[in-house]
C-alpha cells in the first residue's frame, strides 16, 4: 500500500522540499487485497491531509495587493504554500470510515491509524476474509511522514489591461520526472478587478485603500507508470481474466477555484493587504490499468484475481471562506510576497517575483 500512496506524493515533495520516496512496485498490491471499494475507502482516509492540503496550496498566492497593474505592466513570481494540518487529520479510526466486513482489524483494540501526515508509528494491522470468514491474509497500514505540513509550489505571470483589470495564467508545461517519478502539468488563469478608478476620479483619490476582487482557477495534473506483475507462482483463480498488463498508472488531477476581495494601501515601496474570500478544491485520483492480485490457494498453490481500475477517488476537499493577512515588497523590478491565511487549513505562502511598473 505504501508504494501508491507515496508515489501519488512523491512529486509534491519533490518539487517543494526536494526530495521524494517511493517503495517497491509490488506492495501495491496490499493496498487492493480488501476489495477495490474498502481499497479506495482507506487511501481516502490515509491521504486525506494531501488532498485538502494540496487544495489549499492551489487556491493560494493569487494576489498580495488589491493594486491592479497599469497597462501593459507585468510581473513573473514563484511561491510555495505549506499548508499546516490539523491534529484531527494526524490519524484516523479505521473502523469508523465505512469498511465492509471482510476486513478489520486485526487486534481490536488497535484501530487508530495513522495518516501521511500522522507520527511514524507501524500503521494498523489489517485482516482480510473470505464470504465464509476464512482468513485470507493481513496487512499493515503505512506509517505516517512526520511532517504535518503539505507543500504546493506556484508558477504565475500577471498582466495589466484597461479599466483596471489584472489578468493572470499559471502554466507549467508538461514534465517528465522519469519512469519513477512520472509527469507533472499545471495551468489555470485569474482576473482581478480594482474597483475603485471604475467609480470615479474625484473617490478614487479620497480613498485611502485600494479595493478589488478576484478570481482564479488552478488545476494540477500527475501521472505515473506502474509495473505490478502476475504475483511469483500464482495461476487465475478462473478462466477469461484479462492478461494485459500494460498501461498500470496512477492518473491524478487536483483543482480549486478562489474569489476574494482584497483590501490594500501602499506605503511607498511596502504594501500590506487583507482579503476575505470562499474557496474550494476537488481531487479526482484513479489507480487505472489491470492488476493481478492474489485473492485465493488451492491445491496447487496460490490463485490471484485481476482487479481493473481498483481505485478511483473523486471528491470535494475544501469548501469555505479563508482570511488572508500578508505584504507586497516592491524593490525596483525585484518582488517579495508573503500572506497567513487562516481556515481550516490555516497556511503561510511566500515568494520571489521580477516586475516591470506598477
Amino acid at each position: 500500500m505504501k508504494n501508491i500512496l507515496k508515489t501519488t506524493l512523491a512529486v509534491f515533495f519533490l518539487s517543494a522540499l526536494g526530495a521524494a520516496n517511493v517503495s517497491a512496485q509490488s506492495d501495491i498490491s496490499e493496498l487492493i487485497k480488501s476489495s477495490p471499494a474498502d481499497a479506495t475507502k482507506l487511501a481516502q482516509a490515509y491521504l486525506r491531509p494531501l488532498f485538502k492540503g494540496f487544495g489549499v496550496g492551489l487556491n493560494s498566492g493569487w494576489n498580495n495587493t488589491a493594486h491592479s497593474k497599469n497597462l501593459l505592466r507585468f510581473d513573473l513570481r514563484f511561491g510555495v504554500t505549506g499548508a499546516v494540518v490539523p491534529q484531527k487529520d494526524e490519524s484516523f479510526d479505521v473502523t469508523k470510515i465505512g469498511l465492509s466486513s471482510n476486513i478489520r482489524p486485526t487486534n481490536a483494540a488497535q484501530v487508530i491509524t495513522p495518516t501521511l501526515a500522522g507520527n511514524t508509528n507501524d500503521g494498523v494491522q489489517l485482516s482480510v476474509y473470505d464470504s465464509q470468514n476464512r482468513l485470507l491474509e493481513t496487512f499493515r497500514m503505512p506509517e505516517g511522514t512526520g511532517v504535518g505540513l503539505i507543500p504546493a509550489p506556484q508558477l504565475q505571470g500577471s498582466i495589466g489591461l484597461p479599466r483596471g483589470l489584472e489578468f493572470t495564467l499559471r502554466a507549467m508545461p508538461k514534465v517528465n520526472l522519469g519512469d519513477d517519478l512520472g509527469e507533472i502539468g499545471m495551468f489555470g488563469g485569474g482576473l482581478k478587478v480594482e474597483i475603485l478608478p471604475l467609480i470615479s476620479g474625484a473617490v478614487d483619490k479620497l480613498t485611502p485603500v485600494d479595493v478589488a476582487v478576484a478570481i482564479g482557477y488552478t488545476q494540477f495534473n500527475y501521472t505515473v507508470p506502474l509495473d505490478v506483475p502476475v504475483p511469483s507462482g500464482a495461476r487465475p483463480a478462473s478462466a477469461g481474466q484479462p492478461t494485459d498488463f500494460s498501461g498500470q498508472k496512477v492518473d491524478a488531477q487536483f483543482s480549486g477555484i478562489n474569489t476574494e476581495v482584497i483590501l490594500s494601501k501602499r506605503l511607498l515601496v511596502f504594501t500590506p493587504f487583507i482579503s476575505l474570500g470562499y474557496n474550494s478544491s476537488k481531487t479526482d485520483v484513479g489507480l487505472i490499468g489491470n492488476y493481478p492480485i492474489v485473492s485465493g490457494a488451492d491445491l496447487l498453490g496460490p490463485t490471484y484475481t485481476v482487479f481493473t481500475n481498483p481505485v478511483n477517488i473523486k471528491q470535494t476537499d475544501i469548501s469555505g471562506f479563508r482570511t488572508n493577512l500578508g505584504f507586497q515588497l516592491n524593490l525596483a523590478f525585484f518582488r517579495i510576497y508573503g500572506s497567513y491565511s487562516m481556515a481550516e487549513y490555516n497556511s503561510f505562502n511566500g515568494g520571489i517575483g521580477f516586475g516591470l511598473g506598477k
